[in-house]
């Protein structure tokens, strides 16, 4: 199971039940009521019934309220293990922050984001992407705003070793690029909150044309995982006002970080002559 179910309860909220919601949310605000509450407990306590918390345990993808403790009980241990290594309970900036505090909170929160992504990756998923990217005819990257930034990094990364990548920030320029794509092809297409509408139609354009569709996304259940034929994850915890969007940004370049090291192990050899020749460009040699 995930290795944040913190996360997991986050990104659950928009399709769980009122009860459900009830309960995510009293949990979030005290996880330390799963590890310390049996479930008739926890039940009372959330005002609602046994079968609604079991339900809500589920739905989360556990077996049940037992797994789901346990799940919560490792959560808090890693919580209080981060507390005790970064000397506070959360990195939620404070307009009164010294310096040393803003830095000592962006940096608990960066490194968090790619230790949660990186422990919660679905690692057979991301090689399935790898070997698709390193044969494809053509791989498009989409994204909106900061995820755009991301897509244009990768977009950098796989021109290097010699892959056709393409990446528009327009978005009537990337729909028509995908229009026109077929079964050979790779898009990847980025989304924090996975509900951006002109990603996901870029990426619903480029299915129905016959490509392969990749979707990461820090929403697991989100829209863009609706269309996406493999969905990759991140775990980042962006504060309330998602401020430059730093966080999932960190998180996002770090799976694309470690895909596009696994791209380049497949292609092998042949990723040597084109980093020699844009080297060389780009030195002006």
């Amino acid at each position: 199971m995930d290795a944040d179910v913190f996360a997991v309860v986050r990104g659950a909220l928009p399709r769980l039940s009122a009860a459900e919601a009830r309960v995510a949310e009293r949990v979030l605000a005290d996880p330390t009521l799963v590890v310390d509450l049996a479930i008739t407990d926890l039940a009372q306590l959330c005002r609602t019934s046994l079968s609604t918390v079991a339900r809500f345990a589920q739905t989360l993808g556990f077996s049940g309220y037992r797994e789901l403790r346990v799940a919560f009980a490792g959560a808090v241990a890693r919580a209080q293990a981060e507390q005790e290594r970064f000397g506070f309970v959360d990195a939620v900036i404070d307009p009164g922050d010294p310096v040393e505090a803003v830095a000592a909170k962006l940096a608990a929160s960066e490194i968090g984001a790619i230790e949660h992504t990186v422990a919660g990756l679905d690692f057979a998923a991301l090689d399935r992407v790898a070997v698709a990217i390193a044969g494809a005819r053509q791989v498009h990257l989409f994204g909106q705003g900061a995820s755009s930034l991301t897509a244009q990094d990768m977009q950098l990364k796989l021109a290097r070793i010699g892959c056709v990548a393409v990446h528009s920030p327009d978005p009537h320029i990337a729909i028509t690029g995908a229009s026109l794509l077929g079964t050979e092809d790779v898009i990847l297409a980025v989304s924090h909150e996975g509900a951006t509408a002109e990603t996901i139609r870029a990426a619903e354009v480029a299915r129905a044309a016959g490509a392969f569709v990749v979707a990461l996304t820090n929403a697991p259940g989100s829209p863009i995982t609706v269309v996406a034929d493999v969905v990759l994850g991140t775990r980042a915890k962006e504060s309330p006002l998602r401020m430059a969007a730093m966080s999932s940004r960190i998180a996002q370049l770090a799976v694309l970080d470690l895909l596009f090291v696994r791209v380049v192990q497949h292609r092998g050899e042949t990723v040597t002559a084109p980093l020699r020749a844009t080297r060389r460009a780009v030195r002006g040699a």
